[in-house]
């Protein structure tokens, strides 16, 4: 379905949220225009190191609580109303799309994603079928509630790109040196290449159901990536993630690409279709700023370990990223990756408010 295809229903929403969300610190920086301070989210702050996140998970499955609007709406809010974060990262995981299609997976607690069957042969490959709206409908009812309770906040709609999704598929679940991943890659790129389009495609439906029922923005994750040569990424990864971007770019909203350990792959990045490169704590924002060259915004790069140390120590280091971007044509401040679990939910708080305090303009 494309953007001018929509249901009058879902435009409606649509527009609503946009409307409510435009002037927003965040999307304004995503749009590289003036902001009244640098916004703040954290990648992995629906969960994890919240107290009031494991209560209302308690007994639920994590792929059964990606299935309940109550919850994911409940789950994608606590941040928003304990660090004054200034977006939602919608609350999910990489392999629900696929999961929806069909896929024999779960999530095993301490290990990740596991397939019961890996995709590692052509006929593989028709197991992977296209991903209809219906088979989400959860994710529009959240969105739809979401957008309702968030207001003037922005969401950020959230899906895992083609690469790490094969990875997983692939592997079988995580991979340290993605073996099997490389293997194919190189002893059969047509297969490859094939899987990717697919997975593609199936990441761009599960994005566009997303925007259609009100997400502001959009984030592709591309966690394993970093795995890969610059020379590999440009000839055997980008295309599926610039087919994901493309098929979103119709709807207006910023996208947003990261990956870890990506310093060397930033630029391609960049040049995959995203307006927004989120960038790990390993390359600092002014280097990575010369590496994806004009045109866009930034987001990170505090590295997450560091909200382990003391508060002094956090806001010195919360500065040198700050120091760091300035000049910058859009910056959005972030960690380098995900909150780790064991985080101390009030070292967030304290940090969104230093951000705010020490950018306010």
């Amino acid at each position: 379905m494309s953007a001018n295809e929509r249901p009058s229903g879902q435009q409606q929403t649509g527009r609503t949220a946009a409307s409510a969300t435009a002037d927003s610190a965040f999307l304004r920086a995503c749009r590289r225009e003036p902001v009244s301070h640098t916004p703040v989210w954290f990648m992995r702050q629906a969960g994890r190191s919240l107290p009031e996140y494991r209560k209302v998970r308690e007994g639920i499955a994590m792929l059964d609580s990606c299935t309940r609007p109550d919850l994911v709406t409940e789950i994608t809010l606590q941040p928003v109303r304990r660090h004054h974060v200034d977006a939602a990262i919608y609350y999910s995981d990489i392999v629900v799309p696929l999961k929806a299609i069909g896929l024999d997976l779960d999530i095993k607690p301490g290990v990740g994603p596991v397939i019961e069957a890996p995709i590692r042969t052509r006929a593989d490959l028709d197991r992977l079928r296209p991903l209809d709206p219906d088979d989400v409908k959860y994710v529009t009812e959240a969105v739809g509630m979401l957008v309702g309770e968030l207001g003037a906040t922005p969401l950020i709609g959230f899906a895992g790109a083609p690469f790490t999704l094969a990875s997983y598929l692939v592997e079988g679940g995580p991979s340290r040196n993605h073996e099997r991943t490389k293997a194919l890659m190189y002893g059969d790129p047509e297969l490859w290449a094939d899987l990717l389009d697919r997975l593609a495609d199936i990441t761009a439906a599960f994005l566009k159901v997303q925007i259609e029922a009100g997400a502001s923005a959009v984030q592709l994750f591309d966690s394993w990536v970093g795995a890969l040569a610059p020379a590999d990424y440009r000839a055997q990864v980008m295309p599926a993630s610039a087919k994901v971007f493309e098929a979103v770019a119709g709807y207006g909203v910023p996208r947003i690409h990261f990956g870890v350990g990506t310093g060397e792959l930033l630029g391609l990045l960049g040049e995959a279709g995203a307006d927004v490169v989120g960038v790990d704590w390993r390359v600092p924002l002014d280097e990575a700023a010369r590496r994806v060259g004009p045109g866009k915004t930034l987001q990170g790069n505090l590295d997450p370990a560091v909200l382990f140390a003391p508060r002094q120590a956090v806001e010195a280091k919360a500065r040198e990223v700050l120091d760091a971007a300035r000049g910058l044509e859009g910056h959005i401040f972030n960690l380098g990756h995900g909150v780790l679990p064991t985080t101390d939910p009030d070292a967030l708080t304290r940090l969104v408010e230093y951000v705010h305090t020490h950018t306010a303009r």
